[in-house]
């Protein structure tokens, strides 16, 4: 199941930084948001044979109409792999390699275009977009060791703008691989949620562990002495739905905000998400930008284990279901999205959480 491509939006806001106006330019490129869904058992066997009526969805706490997309393989694919080759990146150089065969899995029969871009403390375009994936691996195969950095964020910001220079035609993943946590990027956690969140590109996110991204995430840990009451909603021992408690096993922020949408207006509900995806993006960068694309996330230690999930990627794709839905509040700004499954406890859904509605101001 794939992604079609949305229709052109505007709306208008002013900002008002500190008295002064600023008047953004940036345009929402869809008044049709698409919500890719990935649906497994307990064991990691994928379910492809729902419908819309199996699923509910809520836009900051409100009830969507939703319809489910069909026989979008067709489309031609548009893919950026993203790799860290500075930092401690360079001692996985040897894992990209040999990796044509799995990319053309991944990439899939259908017209496509792949471009490679690499990064240490900025990105690089290794390889422009092109259709010969062999080109793209040869050019993973060739990759040199960079700096010390490793910017995350400012890598896929530059990918996703690169992305969206694509034909509208076409849909749109990228593939990153880094370790876990961004260092040194320019872009703040801003400006990449804004970037993420106001695209329907797909991002699966590969990652692998580097002592400075252990000590960052030590560090960074969320601590709480007053977590609400034994067993309740916001509760880290919470005892509620089946179905919640293991979706929000080691997810406590997620747990967070699914209560405050509970008890909250949509204006509160959709702060929170902004909080909470902005920590997030600091905290556990490679696998936050999977999580609020809709993708997947991958831990991997070696050659072997990226092969073995790369392979994961490709058998996973064509069995995302894909939603759309017209917000009926297409308010400026972050938006929170809930994809649940209707009385199937038994199932694990993997879902996109936000959406970013930008604006043009008069």
């Amino acid at each position: 199941m794939r992604r079609t491509l949305p229709l052109s939006l505007l709306f208008a806001l002013v900002v008002s930084f500190g008295g002064a106006q600023q008047t953004p330019t940036i345009t929402v490129r869809s008044n049709l948001v698409e919500v890719p869904a990935l649906v497994t058992t307990k064991k990691g066997e994928v379910i492809f044979a729902l419908k819309a009526s199996d699923f509910r969805l809520t836009d900051d706490g409100i009830p969507q109409k939703i319809s489910l997309v069909s026989d979008t393989d067709w489309q031609p694919l548009a893919m950026a792999i993203v790799v860290e080759t500075g930092g401690d990146g360079a001692a996985h150089l040897s894992d990209y390699r040999g990796l044509g065969a799995i990319l053309d899995s991944v990439v899939g029969a259908e017209e496509h275009r792949v471009a490679l871009v690499s990064f240490d403390s900025v990105p690089h375009l290794v390889a422009p977009f092109t259709s010969n994936t062999d080109a793209v691996s040869a050019a993973l195969d060739r990759l040199q060791s960079g700096d010390n950095g490793a910017s995350i964020l400012d890598a896929v910001a530059y990918a996703v703008r690169l992305l969206n220079q694509q034909p509208p035609n076409y849909r749109r993943e990228l593939l990153l691989i880094s370790e876990t946590i961004d260092q040194g990027s320019y872009t703040t956690p801003t400006e990449a949620l804004r970037l993420i969140s106001d695209t329907n590109t797909t991002m699966y996110t590969f990652a692998f562990s580097s002592t400075r991204s252990a000590v960052a995430h030590e560090a960074g840990k969320f601590s709480d002495d007053t977590p609400g009451p034994a067993h309740g909603c916001f509760s880290r021992n919470y005892e509620g739905d089946p179905e919640d408690k293991a979706e929000y096993k080691g997810h406590y922020p997620r747990q967070v905000l699914d209560c405050i949408s509970q008890l909250a207006p949509p204006l509160r509900l959709a702060t929170m998400a902004f909080l909470t995806a902005h920590g997030a993006l600091r905290r556990d960068t490679a696998k936050t930008i999977a999580h609020l694309a809709g993708g997947e996330f991958f831990h991997f230690g070696n050659a072997k284990s990226l092969q073995k999930d790369l392979i994961q990627v490709s058998h996973d794709v064509p069995n995302f279901y894909v939603f759309s839905f017209t917000p009926s509040d297409p308010t400026p700004g972050l938006h929170a999205l809930r994809l649940s499954l209707v009385d199937r406890p038994q199932l694990r859904l993997t879902a996109r959480t936000e959406y970013w509605i930008d604006s043009n101001g008069p």
